[in-house]
């Protein structure tokens, strides 16, 4: 079974969603507490949501100083899969594993009802087995997910095909940026998630873990998760899924 690796911070509130979501995914969902610098033979990694370090001084700029998440960019420098979900998006942002940053809602409110969201790619780790084109529905629950980059970086992230998911109405058209409820947070270009230019580390805000069982009420998300978990068995059967079992330094 492939092991999956799961960081857990002081403030970490949605690992367990993610752990629960990998095993029904059929991987082997491994905590991976942060002061860890072993990646536990983990095949890829998800950083999970929350409020890490209770988002003092900004989201995510504390935990991307953490020993497992000098072992998560050593990892992912190996072409290593990693996924940052919502607190875990914004914690790889600060470590510039991927581009651009998350900012303050624009209506400076915490935000957490279901959205809609599409996939702008089907070819990656993370999307592969997420099913025919069409909106999403999702859970969002964060206070910092306004989506920001300078206008070459974003046109170049739009050139290369590293929008990964974006926000959307109901009927799958593209939201506004300011004043949109359906982009709920103000994101530029409606943008609710990325992919960096290998192609092996991805981030978004909505809460695709959260979307696993339609009992919930949504399984819409479990392709990703499951875009995942087949993806790093994939990798590792292969031999290119990296290992790390000690330090990163």
């Amino acid at each position: 079974m492939t092991r999956i690796g799961v960081v857990i911070f002081p403030g970490s509130n949605r690992d367990r969603d993610t752990l629960r979501a990998i095993e029904l995914a059929g991987g082997e969902a491994v905590p991976l507490w942060h002061e860890t610098a072993s990646l536990e033979g983990s095949a890829a990694i998800v950083v999970p949501g929350g409020f890490a370090y209770g988002d003092y001084l900004r989201a995510g700029v504390i935990a991307r100083f953490s020993p497992v998440m000098r072992a998560v960019g050593a990892f992912a420098e190996r072409d290593g899969l990693v996924l940052g979900i919502c607190n875990g998006f914004q914690v790889i942002a600060e470590a510039g594993l991927v581009p651009g940053a998350l900012l303050r809602n624009r209506g400076l409110r915490f935000l957490g009802r279901d959205v809609h969201i599409a996939i702008e790619r089907f070819d990656t780790p993370f999307t592969m087995l997420a099913g025919p084109r069409r909106p999403l529905r999702v859970p969002i629950a964060h206070g910092e997910g306004c989506y920001f980059a300078d206008d070459v970086t974003l046109d170049a992230l739009e050139r290369d095909g590293q929008v990964l998911f974006r926000y959307v109405h109901d009927d799958g058209s593209v939201a506004g940026e300011a004043g949109d409820p359906d982009n709920p947070n103000g994101s530029l270009r409606a943008i609710a998630g990325v992919i960096n230019a290998a192609g092996n580390v991805a981030g978004l805000m909505p809460h695709p873990e959260c979307a696993v069982e339609a009992l919930l009420g949504s399984d819409d998300g479990f392709g990703i998760i499951r875009s995942l978990v087949e993806s790093a068995g994939a990798a590792e059967r292969e031999g290119r899924a990296p290992r790390l079992a000690g330090s990163a330094a």
